[in-house]
């Protein structure tokens, strides 16, 4: 379509030349063709947050030290035992008013999320950045079902997970990606390198009951199977669905995210992936962000 325009432009061009004249014929851009015949140009950069989670040094980094932390700690915690209850926030508690439920004799698990946790969907969000899209379910569902291969397992993940699967610790995934797509998922973990899952037996998915995009639901049944012994993931809903309530505004989500009551929980049985790219966290306004007492001018 885009030589078809191109050709037409210059056909104009020469008839409007008079006989036996020489026409310079302008050379378009693809992105100026593009514009002119109606499509959306190639932005000429990823976005900001695309280019530090999946491009810099710091966003590798960042993943890795979180990974080695909590390879250590689910290593440490399996070695000795003497563990008491489960880091799943127990059925009707809250982050602010906390209950966790006794362990047993259950074998122990450490319990992630997928995406931008376990790996990098850099095919899928390269693809939507050079259409200028934030974010289209169509081909999200259409990376879901065939992105196996394209994915990348997050720096420090495979080496964690063997040193967690070593100890004796099952490695299990809780995404909100779709039950209708559970091979596709299955297939992108294991093609990353993370070993095999199964769907709901080590792999809950989005579908598996009736709580939709809510976590909460799936980490019960798991917590009902295995001991917990670690959280992971880039959303705080990876947590707990409590700081997804609607109408939470950002500074008392974060004011409930660091509550004493959990505060020790972070680097501590529940660890955090960094993502500026999308989810709850990228949101508000300029006076939730910077808080009207923290606002200065130059003084002139």
């Amino acid at each position: 379509m885009r030589n078809y325009a191109l050709g037409f432009v210059a056909l104009a061009l020469a008839g409007c030349a008079t006989p036996n004249a020489t026409v310079a014929v302008p050379t378009l851009s693809k992105d100026a063709l593009a514009t002119q015949i109606g499509e959306k140009s190639t932005p000429a950069s990823p976005p900001t947050g695309q280019q530090w989670l999946y491009g810099s040094a710091e966003g590798s980094i960042a993943s890795a030290q979180v990974y080695k932390s909590m390879a250590q700690y689910v290593r440490a915690k399996a070695l000795n035992r003497a563990i008491k209850t489960q880091i799943v926030l127990a059925d009707g508690s809250t982050p602010d008013t906390p209950r966790f439920e006794s362990c047993g004799t259950k074998p122990l698990a450490a319990v992630f999320d997928a995406d931008e946790t376990l790996i990098w969907n850099v095919g899928a969000m390269r693809y939507m950045a050079e259409q200028g899209k934030d974010f289209d379910p169509a081909i999200w569902n259409a990376w879901e079902k065939s992105g196996a291969g394209k994915a990348l397992a997050m720096p420090g993940a495979i080496a964690a997970l063997k040193i967690m699967r070593d100890a004796g610790v099952t490695i299990i995934a809780n995404t909100n990606r779709t039950t209708a797509n559970a091979k596709g998922t299955e297939d992108a973990l294991r093609m990353a390198g993370l070993g095999e899952f199964k769907h709901q037996e080590t792999l809950y998915l989005m579908g598996d009951d009736a709580s939709g995009s809510s976590k909460d639901g799936r980490r019960a049944a798991i917590a009902s199977k295995f001991c917990v012994v670690a959280l992971g993931g880039d959303q705080l809903g990876d947590f707990a669905q409590a700081f997804n309530v609607k109408g939470l505004s950002v500074a008392d989500r974060r004011k409930l995210a660091t509550h004493p009551a959990i505060a020790e929980l972070w680097g501590n049985g529940w660890f955090l992936f960094s993502n500026p790219v999308y989810g709850p966290s990228i949101r508000g306004g300029y006076d939730e962000i910077y808080t009207p007492e923290t606002k200065w001018e130059p003084v002139q």
